[in-house]
């Protein structure tokens, strides 16, 4: 038998092959097992990267055949070619995928195709046709989440989907209902509408993306209702039935109370998702909490020499967490720090306007008795965001009294998703809401506006 790597890692997403190439970097001998037959787990292949491909063509799309015009730009006879938008999103995850391929063989990472399982402490089953078991002083489950599922009902990738048929329908609906108003759900959705779709969410709460500022969130939906998309909200599916061709989605209170009937021709189940731990823990004795997410103590399980990152462990299910997680569980098991700050995890909706947010919302500072103080600002009085004629939204910023520290900013408008990475290194050097405030930024841009949001922290805010 070949020697023992000093690291295998389970799981070829995010998290697992930014651990693969930081243990690679650092000198360790390192294999990576992926059973897709890609890289990239699910953010690249079938989530991220393929969604926001679909959403800048079809925000492309959109501003063609509604918005240009007001800018002096007359493009006659738009039209949608699914096809060609379906292959150039194909094409970048291809691209993608190797692109990673390579960086393995870049920093000397074994890449083994197959499933692989934990025999026993040490001990890596490769199954792919032929199996082997491959040794290791450590093991890294990185397998990461799918889809959850909605009781009674089938996920056939046809016409009840998930995020995964979603992303590659042959034919653009005439009725979509989207079951879930979080950031998948609501991505996805704002793509159909603006190709034509008619557009439904239903939401089992009373509100859209409930982790959200309250605040940001109520402007978020009124946004999402003048782009068309139609909300229950408080309403929960009890049966999807398919008659002559079409769904027949049934729904009722989620408090309960009269039901009814919704008609559509595509229902994409998006109500959260659910960890991955099929790797051979259970008969290894890993502990999972009641959810069935893997319990660590900074990556490490509660078995020697055996760590769990990413989606498959409790926290946000985003793949810059998983990254995180990857990088600093590798530096550990090369013998140096590593560490991820949990409070500085910041999380994007990338509809159009896009939204974005890091650490506490006031709601959650008000329950924990935090005093605090809130600077807003709006795009409306940005002079670039008015000038792109793309002015909806806003930007606030909350620091701590006692500390004068900035513990959250949240903001909806055009390129937040760039700007909240500003206000995170700020969040990491334990700036003030001053610091930002003094800090010069390039005019007109729209990252004016979040140094607008930081001044009035202290109430002086250059706004009419």
């Amino acid at each position: 038998m070949a020697d023992p790597y000093d690291l295998i890692i389970i799981g070829g997403g995010p998290g697992g092959y930014n651990c693969a190439i930081r243990a690679g970097q650092l000198g360790l001998k390192t294999a990576i097992i992926e059973d897709r037959g890609k890289l990239g787990g699910t953010c690249l292949n079938v989530g991220c990267i393929p969604s926001k491909a679909l959403l800048h063509a079809s925000e492309v799309f959109d501003a063609a055949k509604n918005h240009m015009a007001s800018l002096g730009v007359v493009a006659k006879d738009v039209s949608i070619d699914l096809k060609q938008m379906m292959q150039q999103k194909d094409d970048a995850v291809e691209g993608l995928t190797k692109g990673v391929e390579f960086l393995m063989k870049k920093n000397k990472v074994d890449y083994v195709k197959g499933r692989g399982a934990i025999a026993a402490p040490g001990q890596v089953d490769v199954v792919n046709g032929a199996a082997r078991r491959l040794e290791a002083r450590n093991i890294v489950i990185a397998t990461g989440s799918a889809p959850a599922d909605l009781p009674g009902v089938k996920i056939d990738e046809q016409q009840i989907v998930s995020s995964t048929g979603a992303l590659a329908l042959p034919e653009i609906p005439k009725r979509l209902v989207v079951i879930g108003a979080g950031y998948i759900g609501l991505e996805l959705g704002s793509v159909w509408r603006r190709l034509g779709s008619e557009v439904t969410v239903v939401e089992f709460l009373d509100r859209i993306t409930p982790t959200m500022d309250g605040e940001i969130s109520s402007q978020f939906l009124r946004i999402l209702k003048k782009q068309g998309l139609t909300f229950e909200l408080g309403m929960k599916v009890v049966a999807i039935e398919k008659k002559s061709g079409e769904l027949a989605i049934v729904i009722e209170p989620s408090k309960g109370g009269e039901q009814r009937t919704i008609k559509a021709d595509i229902a994409l189940v998006a109500i959260g998702r659910k960890p991955v731990t099929d790797a051979g823990i259970a008969k290894l004795g890993v502990k999972t909490d009641k959810r069935g997410f893997i319990e660590t103590d900074h990556w490490r399980t509660n078995v020697q020499g055996v760590w769990a990152i990413g989606d498959c462990t409790p926290g946000p299910m985003l793949a810059h967490k998983a990254e995180e997680e990857g990088i600093a569980a590798a530096q550990l098991i090369a013998g140096n720090w590593g560490h991820v700050n949990y409070d500085v995890i910041p999380g994007v909706v990338y509809t159009a306007p896009e939204v974005a947010s890091v650490g506490r919302t006031e709601e959650e500072l008000k329950a924990a008795g935090i005093a605090y103080k809130v600077g807003k600002f709006p795009f409306l009085a940005n002079s670039r965001a008015r000038t792109n004629h793309a002015a909806d939204g806003m930007v606030k910023v909350l620091e701590e009294e006692s500390t004068k520290r900035v513990v959250g900013a949240h903001m909806m408008g055009p390129g937040v998703g760039e700007i909240i990475g500003e206000v995170c290194v700020a969040m990491e050097f334990g700036a003030a809401a001053e610091d930002i405030a003094r800090t010069c930024h390039a005019h007109p841009t729209m990252a004016e506006a979040l140094r607008e949001a930081a001044k009035g922290v202290d109430g002086w805010t250059m706004q009419a």
